[in-house]
Order: C-alpha cells, then sequence, then structure tokens
C-alpha cells in the first residue's frame, strides 16, 4: 500500500516543480524587459525644459500670444544695491549710501546717444504691473528710455522687474495717495491720506517703498488717480517729500500745471497723453508734447493707465522721434533742484 500511494503522488509532485519552474521563467522575462526599459530611457536626449519649469495645467494662464523678442540692448539697468538700501517695517527701503551715492542715479537709464542741444521728451508709463501680459508686452515692445511706473499692488514683480532691467529701463513706484473723488476713487489699503496722522503716513510710504527695489523715485500717481486731496495740504505732503528726498529718490508730480516738487528732486508732468484713452486723442497729445519739447527744450509726458493702444501708439510714436530731431529721454535726466528744504 505505500508504494502504491507513492506511485500516484509522483505525478502530482512532478507536476508543480513544472509549475514554480513556468512562474520562475515568466518573472526572469520580466525583470528584462524592465532592465531594457531603463537602459533606453538613460540614452534617449533630455528634454528641451528643465523639470519644474512648466506650470501644471490648472496653474497656467493665458496671457494670450508670445510678443516677438526685443533686441539686445547696450545697457542693463543695475541690479539693487545693498549699499543703497537699509532694512524697513515691510521690506528693504533705500537710503544714501556712505559715500554719497543714490538711487536716482545708481538706477538710471544711460541712453546710447551722448547728450545733445536737441529738443528732449520723458515718457512715463502708468499703471505697470497688474496686468502681466500687458506689463511684458510694454517691455518687449517699448524703447528702453520710457520710463516704467510699477503699481505697487503687483503681485508678480520679480520676473517683470528682471526684464525691465535686463532691457535697460528705468523705474518709478507709484505712490497712492488721497485723490479727488475719494473713497469712490479707491487708490488701495496702503494709500497715504489726509485723515490720517504723520506716523500712519509715514508707515505706508515706508510699505510701498519696500515693495520691490532698484528705481529712481516715486510717481504721485496711481493710474488716473493722482493725489489731488492729499496734495492740497501742504505739511503731510511736504513730509512724503522730504522722506523721498532723504533716501536719494526723485519724485514726479503727476497733476498738469501745478509747480515743480518744492522739497524733492523731480519734475512736474506737462501733459497727460491718455485722457480719454483712444488713439487719436493719444496722437494729438504726443504731438503736442512734441511741439512743447521744441519750444521749451523739454517736455514730461505721462501716459497714465496702461493698455495695449497707449504701448502701441507710444512705441510708433518714439520710432521716428530721432528723424525729426527730437530725443526721448529718461526722467532722471531732466530734474528740478528743490526749491525749499527744512
Amino acid at each position: 500500500m505505500p508504494n502504491a500511494s507513492a506511485g500516484k503522488a509522483g505525478p502530482v509532485a512532478v507536476k508543480r516543480m513544472r509549475g514554480w519552474r513556468g512562474l520562475g521563467w515568466f518573472w526572469l522575462v520580466v525583470a528584462a524587459v524592465m532592465a531594457l526599459v531603463a537602459v533606453t530611457a538613460k540614452l534617449l536626449p533630455e528634454p528641451d525644459t528643465a523639470p519644474g519649469m512648466a506650470p501644471s495645467p490648472a496653474s497656467a494662464v493665458d496671457l494670450g500670444p508670445v510678443p516677438p523678442a526685443a533686441p539686445p540692448l547696450g545697457h542693463v539697468t543695475a541690479a539693487p544695491d545693498a549699499e543703497l538700501l537699509e532694512a524697513g517695517p515691510h521690506g528693504a527701503v533705500p537710503r544714501i549710501a556712505v559715500n554719497g551715492r543714490t538711487s536716482m542715479r545708481a538706477y538710471a537709464h544711460r541712453p546710447e546717444d551722448p547728450p545733445s542741444q536737441r529738443p528732449r521728451i520723458a515718457m512715463i508709463l502708468g499703471g505697470v504691473g497688474l496686468n502681466p501680459g500687458i506689463a511684458e508686452q510694454a517691455v518687449q515692445q517699448l524703447p528702453p528710455s520710457v520710463v516704467l511706473a510699477i503699481n505697487p499692488y503687483s503681485q508678480r514683480l520679480p520676473a517683470l522687474l528682471a526684464q525691465a532691467r535686463s532691457r535697460g529701463f528705468e523705474m518709478l513706484v507709484a505712490l497712492p495717495m488721497e485723490s479727488r473723488g475719494h473713497p469712490q476713487n479707491d487708490v488701495g489699503d496702503r494709500a497715504l491720506l489726509t485723515t490720517l496722522d504723520p506716523a500712519a503716513n509715514r508707515d505706508r510710504l515706508l510699505w510701498v517703498l519696500g515693495r520691490f527695489q532698484g528705481y529712481v523715485g516715486a510717481l504721485g500717481a496711481l493710474g488716473p488717480l493722482r493725489g489731488e486731496r492729499f496734495a492740497a495740504l501742504s505739511e503731510p505732503f511736504w513730509a512724503m517729500q522730504d522722506s523721498l528726498r532723504a533716501r536719494g529718490l526723485l519724485y514726479v508730480d503727476a497733476r498738469p500745471g501745478v509747480p515743480h516738487p518744492e522739497r524733492a528732486w523731480g519734475r512736474t508732468i506737462d501733459i497727460v497723453i491718455d485722457e480719454p484713452a483712444d488713439r487719436g486723442t493719444i496722437d494729438l497729445n504726443l504731438a503736442a508734447l512734441e511741439r512743447m519739447a521744441r519750444e521749451r527744450g523739454v517736455a514730461l509726458g505721462l501716459g497714465s493707465d496702461i493698455t495695449p493702444i497707449l504701448i502701441e501708439r507710444i512705441t510708433r510714436w518714439a520710432a521716428g522721434l530721432e528723424g525729426r530731431g527730437v530725443m526721448l529721454a529718461p526722467i532722471s535726466s531732466m530734474l528740478q533742484r528743490p526749491v525749499a528744504q527744512p
């Protein structure tokens, strides 16, 4: 009986051994295939885009067609200099260096053409930064003698600032101040207001000045809002100018017809070219600005609120200036000395 039982169990054991051998061959083939795939992946060329550079579909933002690349330029705006900065309550803020250097000179645009006796026009473009796509269009298409006034409430500044510096743009920070029609005309929660005490306004000014670094001064406007009510009170208005001057910054008053800044290096806008912001009005105001420069030697224009049509009209106008004997110059090259200091 034992021999009979052993004889019947023999074929079953053989079948089990064959099954294990078959399974072993299967996994051996799988391992070989996986090794082949790994080797092939290493031999394939690297993709053009570095890992992490492409945004995920959920976070990607459609900014429209990419504008043509701007031509390389000879001058690059200086990067923020630690000697021209000090710690502030909301970020690093400008100061005058121990050797007397100032931001209004260190970060100034340097035209490639030497100074001449030609009439000069400075053009400031305001409201830059809130719309990244339009801001990029401006940096790519405008000549770098145009001055960019950066909105302090903008959220995506590092890339914009790097592009602007690489093309040699001179920059201002837009300074929100209480305007005509406040509070319906909202200048944001960091604006300088007539109802705040001096300490609160100083803190708000430091917040604005600490939003980014590497600018020559401040523009007294946030888009079309020009701080008329704040400027009507001489004491806080002068205190703001004193603070800018003490930090080596210039000030541009955006209210045409008023005197040049009394307590800070700077100048007052002569013509706002985009009110209203249609093609015909912009072109007429650009022509008027050019006539003023021929009569006076210099003129200062402001495009108060960046739009594609404003960028396009300034670009076309600026392209023909040299042929008409007029020079497009940065604001830092036509400053007025303060007439009064404390």
